[in-house]
């Protein structure tokens, strides 16, 4: 089974320890890490570059771009990325509503023909209303997931029309639209969400559906909706999970360090809040991961739901503690369970981009023992 590997891109320096300020994001405090500060210029060239090359030297496939209404141009830090590095690729993050479809997608064609085959769509529709009215848009969350359905038709008509076409749509309406840029392989089309509407609209669309780090029932449960409402569409997708890796050479030192990330991720998210008044209680994947955090903080075998619970959810929140092997033998489970993409993140992004080379080589180590799903209570991890 190839298992895909996803990080997350910064144009920021951000370390678990100084001084700096909170960062708005579509995570609610930092894109790059919750118990970290950050230095410098938002946009940094020399650290992207940095961070973009430790994720490829470390057999990362992709690095996310991701989006927020206070973030750099993600098409320019994305063709930054694919500049600097020679294989890895970008799934970038893109809030459709906007940009129109055709020029959206438009722009995904010119990058994956500079670098082919290296660029993906990470569709973010949007569950957060103020950070959506930051931009200008205040439509409620129903209507952004119709949106975001029509869009969808459109890029996909501009991507693959040779002839030029007509829409008619809810939302969008296109007469004679032609792209003389179209990729040469599909763009793979990623999508998150938890709510029924996220459910209904990407099981049409995605390629690879998103997850947040839940428990392994969770997530078993979800993929078999998932699986419901593409199946009407002909589709099949691939699934992704988003966690946060703390491993060490032992369990014990593993979990000194969650200790103190927790510690410094308390004393941020109260300076995050006020300034930021964040509040991700309309997000259906918030309310799943804080249902989860009240039950207990450790799920499973060890994943751990504290930062959730402390920072209300925001976002990829739920973290795997324990050494190198157990880490791995933790997202081998995922693996089990048909999840074929693993996207993580550290909480020091730079240095656990470095570190992260020793999972993915025990996990794709692992990946070649699995010709057949697995017991969840016995996985089979290399020595």
């Amino acid at each position: 089974m190839a298992i895909e590997f996803i990080g997350i891109a910064a144009t920021q320096e951000t370390s678990e320890s100084g001084a700096g300020t909170p960062t708005a994001s579509r995570d609610g405090i930092s894109t790059q890490t919750e118990a970290g500060h950050a230095h410098g210029p938002v946009v940094q060239p020399g650290y992207l570059r940095d961070i973009a090359r430790a994720h490829e030297e470390s057999g990362f496939d992709r690095v996310l771009v991701a989006h927020s209404s206070a973030s750099p141009d993600g098409f320019t830090v994305a063709d930054q990325i694919l500049t600097h590095t020679d294989r890895l690729g970008v799934l970038l993050a893109h809030r459709p509503g906007f940009v129109a479809p055709t020029l959206a997608a438009r722009s995904f064609a010119t990058l994956d023909a500079f670098h082919p085959g290296r660029i993906a769509l990470h569709v973010i529709t949007g569950g957060d209303d103020a950070d959506q009215a930051r931009d200008g848009d205040f439509t409620d969350k129903p209507t952004r997931y119709r949106r975001t359905d029509d869009f969808l038709d459109v890029v996909r008509k501009e991507w693959t029309s040779a002839e030029p076409f007509d829409h008619e749509g809810e939302f969008y309406r296109v007469q004679g639209g032609f792209s003389a840029v179209r990729p040469a392989t599909p763009v793979p089309v990623y999508f998150g969400g938890a709510s029924e509407d996220a459910v209904r609209v990407g099981g049409k669309h995605a390629d690879v559906y998103a997850f947040w780090g839940e428990p392994l029932a969770g997530i078993a449960e979800r993929i078999r909706e998932v699986r419901a409402a593409a199946a009407p569409h002909g589709r099949d997708p691939r699934f992704s999970v988003s966690l946060r890796p703390v491993p060490a050479a032992t369990e014990a030192e593993a979990w000194q360090r969650a200790a103190e990330i927790l510690r410094l991720t308390k004393d941020r998210v109260s300076e995050a809040r006020a300034t930021f008044n964040l509040d991700h209680g309309q997000q259906r994947g918030s309310q799943r991961l804080l249902a989860y955090a009240a039950q207990g903080d450790v799920h499973d075998k060890r994943l751990w739901t504290a930062i959730a619970k402390t920072t209300g959810a925001a976002g990829n929140s739920t973290a795997l503690v324990g050494s190198y092997e157990q880490v791995a033998e933790s997202l081998l489970d995922y693996v089990a369970l048909g999840v074929s993409t693993l996207l993580i993140r550290g909480f020091s992004p730079l240095a656990d981009a470095r570190d992260y080379g020793t999972l993915i080589d025990l996990v794709r180590a692992g990946t070649q023992r699995i010709a057949d799903p697995v017991a969840l209570e016995d996985p089979v991890v290399p020595a």
